[in-house]
């Protein structure tokens, strides 16, 4: 069984347009959006433009781009792996990908009992 499991994955495609928005914007962000005006997509912005707080986990790298997610809302998510993927569409209204004609996209898979057991030997570090 693998030592360390990524909590935050994506797609070779989301990859190349994180790459894409990174050249065109300089270094990125992401932050998991719990709902209200933009559903629930993940958001990407310029690094530093979202402010991340101590109510805040950081749940790894994308291609290098740093992912965030609410505490609350990770309680619920815990037991998930978040993909990110890259389809056809609008972005969130404050996101990067709005306007390019392609969105960011959360897609997800639940944590084997083993796995899970192997999170809970590395919990996520809070944004500090």
């Amino acid at each position: 069984m693998a030592t360390s499991l990524e909590r935050v994955t994506a797609t070779p495609a989301a990859l190349d347009f994180i790459e894409e928005l990174r050249r065109r914007h300089g270094p990125l962000m992401f932050f998991q959006s719990g709902g209200c005006c933009d559903g629930s997509a993940p958001m990407c912005y310029p690094a530093g433009e979202f402010n991340v707080s101590d109510s805040d986990v950081y749940l790894g790298n994308l291609g290098g781009t740093p992912f965030y997610m609410g505490m609350e809302q990770f309680s619920y998510w815990e037991h998930t792996q978040l993909i990110i993927d890259v389809v056809a569409g609008n972005g969130g209204m404050f996101s990067l990908d709005n306007g390019t004609g392609r969105r960011f996209l959360t897609r997800s898979r639940l944590f084997t009992d083993d796995e899970c057991a192997l999170l809970r030997a590395q919990p996520p570090r809070k944004f500090a």
